[in-house]
């Protein structure tokens, strides 16, 4: 088995030693690998998309960080078909995109906020 480097921050560590606890995890590098399998799965499901699709994206961001993640969305409004924005606890933000168009644009938006450093959570839900 490889063994790999990786950096996180305090507050990650810290929610993945009482996630890890929680459960049942035998240890870090466990957890981390079904974080990665479950990655995997997803990407896997979502590069089955084709043609024209309906879905709904949820992202949670900081709210520092709402004009980063407008950007985002403003590049791909012909897929937005409605947006929800709700401010939460702990300067955080929720937005629920009701998407509709073709999977190719859709999963561009969903890669383009999951690899942004400003969104904390992306999670594209296709019925």
């Amino acid at each position: 088995m490889t063994i790999m480097s990786i950096s996180l921050n305090d507050n990650i560590i810290k929610d993945m030693d009482n996630l890890q606890k929680e459960l049942g995890y035998s240890g870090r590098s466990e957890m981390i690998r079904a974080g990665i399998r479950m990655l995997i799965a997803s990407e896997r499901e979502n590069s089955k998309l084709s043609g024209k699709i309906n879905g709904t994206l949820i992202v949670v961001n900081e709210e520092k960080d709402n004009e980063d993640i407008s950007k985002i969305r403003h590049d791909h409004n012909e897929i937005i078909k409605t947006q929800i924005h709700n401010h939460m606890d702990s300067h955080k933000c929720l937005q629920i995109f009701i998407l509709e168009g073709d999977a190719k644009k859709i999963k561009l938006l969903v890669n383009e906020l999951q690899t942004s450093k400003k969104a904390d959570y992306v999670k594209l839900v296709i019925p």
